[in-house]
């Protein structure tokens, strides 16, 4: 049976590909913050399937420790500080450290314990930055903008430099926008699609967003999560862009949404115009040939389906829950 250790395991990407390597047939450990036995609803549904440990990714010693005990054969890397800018401004030091030297604490210490551990590191097509062409593949210069974005850059870097000075099977997957109903709600997608639900039952009368004309590229979470499991399989460790080659826009994006539980998004959704953010000159938007190439990686939804999917969990979530405070209520009225 092989074994996979995924840091991050309780986040989207995560329980995503804890899922896909349970049916594979790995024994998969993963790493939360806080108490393994704390309540992850990601991953809640996979306890019984799935190891949990507590690690501490600024720490040296427990990261060799962990590898040690484990000695996993394949190591996914989705532990990361949240990639808001804004944020990353607040604490730059601990963004590098989270997002950018825990990543050679993990590539040392698969130097020093184990070398042929199989290595990805999740990184962001942030890295690009303020590109100076459109669209970008492996071979686009990089110009980060911000904190996070340059210690992902340094991830990105200490990986390649692992994989050709000491001969580590080590990958980096530059990552675009990628979405699902597991998406926090924070993200401006998931941020749609549960107002959509709410709308829709009455719970929320309108949605406020800062820019209907920003676009991304944006692709379903479990079809990136396959294809860094393609690339911890191939024979040769090497990087890859994953993307889906096409932008819309956040308009498009509420328009499908909205359309979908029969509203109309311009009746709802209300424009922030004070709080736009310049868009960047250049969009970003990931050219994915090499890994349709060389992994024969596809997608498996359009964007449309995508931000259906989304919408349809979010409907059936708050469903639950209006479901949930009414027995709570009435349990709380009932003679005792």
């Amino acid at each position: 049976m092989p074994t996979a250790l995924i840091t991050g395991i309780a986040g989207q990407d995560g329980s995503y590909l804890a899922e896909l390597l349970l049916h594979a047939g790995y024994r998969i450990i993963g790493t939360v913050r806080g108490p393994a036995s704390a309540s992850h609803e990601r991953i809640d549904h996979l306890r019984g399937s799935i190891e949990l440990t507590e690690a501490n990714l600024l720490d040296q010693h427990s990261i060799e420790k962990m590898v040690e005990k484990y000695r996993p054969g394949e190591i996914y890397n989705f532990a990361a500080s949240h990639p808001a800018s804004s944020q990353s401004f607040r604490d730059p030091v601990l963004t590098g450290e989270l997002n950018g030297i825990a990543v050679l604490r993990l590539l040392e210490a698969i130097r020093a314990i184990d070398p042929t551990i199989r290595f990805c590191q999740a990184s962001s097509a942030q890295i690009f930055g303020n590109a100076h062409e459109s669209p970008q593949n492996e071979n686009t210069p990089f110009f980060p903008a911000n904190p996070y974005s340059i210690a992902k850059l340094f991830a990105h870097w200490t990986t390649v430099s692992y994989r050709h000075t000491h001969g580590l099977f080590a990958c980096s997957s530059i990552l675009f926008n990628h979405e699902s109903p597991r998406r926090p709600e924070r993200f401006v997608t998931r941020k749609i699609t549960h107002a959509v639900a709410r709308i829709k039952t009455g719970l929320q009368k309108f949605l406020r967003l800062e820019n209907l004309d920003a676009r991304r590229d944006w692709g379903y979470a479990a079809d990136y999560v396959r294809a860094m499991w393609l690339m911890l399989q191939a024979p040769v460790a090497d990087d890859y862009v994953l993307g889906t080659g096409e932008t819309h826009s956040v308009r498009d994006f509420c328009r499908i949404a909205f359309d979908h539980v029969g509203l109309d998004y311009r009746q709802y959704v209300t424009e922030d115009t004070e709080s736009h953010q310049a868009e960047a000159s250049v969009q970003l938007i990931g050219d994915a040939g090499k890994a349709r190439t060389m992994l024969h990686w596809r997608h498996s939804l359009t964007f449309e389906e995508l931000v259906r999917l989304m919408v349809d969990c979010d409907l059936a979530s708050v469903a639950q829950q209006n479901t949930n405070r009414i027995d709570t209520l009435a349990a709380s009225r009932a003679p005792t």
